[in-house]
């Protein structure tokens, strides 16, 4: 699914339940909090949270990059089944052989 959220970008930074939102039903990024204590799986205990709230900026321009590369990930998809049917065709298989085959 593309990203289409700050959301998405937050929860790529780090795992767990690392921030929060102070109104749930408006996350924007003024809303957006740091969990004061969150789970440390190494000492399996609760600590102090480390991580640091990431400007709007930086928000804005993650959102933005996840969003690219999904969007790259999809053209560059098309392009390999492109590649493979052509060279299917290459080899004598008709596109109605290629298409019950693979479904491209």
């Amino acid at each position: 699914m593309r990203p289409t959220h700050i959301e998405d970008y937050l929860m790529s930074l780090h795992s767990g339940q690392w921030f929060g939102w102070s109104d749930s039903k408006n996350k924007v990024y003024e809303n957006l909090i740091l969990i004061s204590t969150i789970f440390d799986s190494e000492s399996n205990s609760m600590i102090s949270n480390p991580y640091s709230k990431p400007t709007e900026q930086e928000c804005i321009d993650g959102l933005a990059q996840l969003q690219a590369d999904y969007d790259q990930a999809i053209i560059d998809k098309e392009a390999r089944k492109a590649s493979a049917k052509s060279k299917l065709e290459a080899l004598g298989l008709t596109t109605e052989e290629i298409k019950e085959a693979f479904g491209i």
